[in-house]
């Protein structure tokens, strides 16, 4: 693709998707923009049931119609209507199957500071990186604050100092700070530009 190497950046799930690219893809990777990263047990624990284990036991329950019912994929169904018919065409012991694979392949990473990634690997993502951790207990600081010592080439800035329990009001935070947020990426990149 013309857009390769990037760089590759995101927020939460964003943020693990970004640094599975950088280590499945190193040469499409120039550098990694990483706010909110998730780790922790209660992260782990809350995004397997969110993920995986919620889908599993409404399709165990109700079977393809009660999945179409969670809020998830209702509103993919809303975004576009013939998702419906697709989910309703699978079958429900096929998706808990498929579910529940889904679910272990997450476990196996779940308990690594930053879930997903394992210290080790973390070690070999010698992109630049500008790590930005979270507020919140699926986004604690921990996990921002293990990426920037194992990357080689991360820089660490924090946006908010006050911790929340509470993801909404954690949400409202981040929206207050999206100005600080650009900034600091924004000079990252045209420092990284800069470099021979």
């Amino acid at each position: 693709m013309d857009a390769l190497p990037a760089y590759i950046g995101g927020s939460s799930s964003g943020c693990r998707l970004a640094m599975v690219l950088a280590l499945r893809r190193p040469e499409d990777v120039r550098g990694l923009l990483l706010w909110r990263v998730t780790g922790g047990a209660y992260a782990a624990a809350r995004l397997t049931n969110q993920y995986y284990t919620s889908h599993i036991e409404a399709a165990q329950q109700g079977g393809m119609a009660a999945v179409c019912a969670m809020e998830h994929w209702s509103e993919v169904i809303k975004a576009n209507p013939a998702s419906r018919a697709r989910l309703m065409a699978m079958d429900a012991q096929d998706f808990i199957a498929r579910m529940t694979e889904w679910r272990r392949s997450f476990a196996t990473g779940a308990d690594h500071p930053v879930i997903g990634v394992s210290p080790a690997q973390l070690r070999t993502m010698a992109v630049p990186a500008c790590v930005i951790p979270g507020n919140d207990r699926v986004h604690p600081r921990l996990p921002g604050q293990v990426a920037h010592r194992l990357m080689p080439n991360a820089e660490y800035h924090e946006v908010l100092a006050e911790d929340r329990e509470d993801l909404d009001i954690a949400m409202e935070d981040w929206e207050k700070k999206e100005g600080l947020l650009a900034a600091l990426f924004i000079d990252f990149l045209r420092r990284q530009q800069r470099r021979p």
